[in-house]
């Protein structure tokens, strides 16, 4: 079954006999038991709910994984995630993250006695030398939020080899339409299923996708346990989202070669970091590790006051934090997504003043760079 087949009918609902396309929502706490001893599967919705679970499975088969959860956020997603880690170990983070990633590490794991160590991993042989023998996870975006970094995910697998070290992949950028990073090596799957899988900026998800079943119960536990599971309403509106996911993530890469294709044409723009650009310099490995490069992308401009300019002055583009949408959306990284990273880490990632990041949606992309060039001006 084809990707964009597989959005619609990878998982059908088995929990009803009325014949509806859409999966019901079922708005319930609780189930009552058959009798003593008995279950209908369905207990208690923090543990699981037939909602909830629909989408988990679609997920996983979309993925491509043993199993899939379903969490409130992204970050809780994530935050969820760090609780299989204890006092000394030590995670290997992609040195380009969302700012929102950097600050849990920073101020909850390492508070927790985790400690997170940032490493440029598309730079493997760097990455392979940060190694130790506390070293239980490496953490990655592929492409990175906001300086569109990509790393080899098969090729940390192969550095990582039998040891026993995670390899977990934020996904969100690319979703598994682009790319399936358990094929790729990749031991957990992260997304916010907020943004493209959502599609329409109107819900907080996250997920975890797993490759085995081990992984599955540790971390079935640790949801019950803490709990922070997405609601059957919004369960109901991420399968309604996932739908269209394939439509919307090819509209998108076809506005977003052509606005970063005219964005370098710009006097007033310096570079532009887009992973679908030929001269990007992890543009071959895209190719070979994904079947798409997305529509996220950030450039600078020649001044901060440029970069002003554009946010005050855009008209159909909305400054707004979030992304994967179907509206385009423009983002200013050092005072939104990264306000609370120090600024010389900020810095050194190459996040200034001058940096803006563009989630380029489904409306025409003449409307979008016309708007732009308004806004430059």
């Amino acid at each position: 079954m084809k990707l964009e087949t597989a959005c619609i009918h990878a998982v059908r609902d088995a929990t009803h006999s009325t014949g509806a396309l859409a999966t019901p929502i079922y708005q319930s706490a609780a189930f009552a038991h058959p009798g003593v001893g008995q279950s209908t599967g369905y207990d208690y919705s923090r543990t699981q709910n037939p909602t909830r679970e629909h989408v988990e499975k679609l997920l996983a088969a979309l993925e491509g994984g043993v199993d899939a959860l379903a969490f409130s956020s992204g970050m809780a997603a994530i935050a969820t995630l760090m609780e299989l880690f204890s006092p000394g170990d030590e995670v290997l983070a992609t040195d380009d993250l969302y700012g929102g990633s950097i600050r849990l590490f920073d101020s909850i794991s390492q508070k927790n006695g985790v400690l997170v160590r940032y490493v440029d991993s598309s730079q493997l042989a760097a990455l392979n030398a940060a190694i130790t023998d506390r070293t239980k996870a490496v953490f990655i975006e592929s492409p990175t939020n906001p300086m569109s970094k990509v790393t080899d995910i098969s090729g940390v697998k192969k550095h990582l080899g039998s040891r026993e070290i995670l390899l977990i992949v934020d996904n969100t950028f690319l979703t598994p339409y682009f790319c399936n990073p358990l094929a790729l090596g990749a031991d957990v799957v992260v997304h916010s299923g907020t943004k493209y899988l959502s599609g329409h900026n109107d819900t907080l998800a996250g997920f975890l996708v797993l490759r085995t079943q081990a992984l599955s119960q540790k971390l079935r536990f640790l949801q019950n346990t803490i709990g922070a599971v997405l609601s059957p309403f919004d369960a109901f509106l991420l399968t309604r989202g996932i739908k269209t996911l394939a439509l919307r993530m090819q509209k998108a890469q076809e506005n977003a070669m052509k606005v970063a294709t005219w964005l370098k044409a710009q006097p007033k723009v310096r570079e532009v970091h887009y992973v679908g650009l030929p001269e990007h310099p992890a543009y071959a490995l895209s190719q070979r590790q994904a079947r798409g490069f997305g529509g996220m992308m950030s450039f600078s401009m020649d001044s901060a006051e440029t970069a002003k300019a554009v946010l005050n002055n855009t008209q159909l583009i909305l400054f707004a934090e979030s992304l994967g949408g179907v509206e385009t959306l423009i983002t200013y990284p050092v005072t939104q997504t990264h306000a609370d990273v120090p600024e010389p880490a900020r810095l050194k990632r190459g996040i200034d003043d001058k940096l803006l990041r563009l989630s380029v949606g489904i409306e025409a992309a003449e409307d979008i760079m016309a708007d732009l060039e308004k806004a430059m001006k």
